[in-house]
């Protein structure tokens, strides 16, 4: 689940956090946009088989404005 897009004004670096984990869990994690991808019907893969396979990033193209 989304919980924020940080920008750092200091160093312009920006992440995504995230919650999630195993059932139960409520893991606080924080990823570079470019290593987030959309869900889609073709199934739960990971990231970087995306990334090989060609698919954008929400970085990329993103579906919603960051900010």
């Amino acid at each position: 689940m989304f919980r924020a897009h940080v920008l750092n004004q200091h160093n312009g670096t920006e992440c995504v956090e995230v919650i999630g984990g195993r059932p139960g869990d409520r893991t606080i994690r924080s990823f570079g946009p470019e290593r987030i991808f959309a869900v889609t019907a073709a199934g739960r893969r990971r990231s970087s088989a995306k990334a090989i396979s060609g698919e954008l990033s929400l970085a990329e193209a993103p579906q919603l404005p960051l900010g």
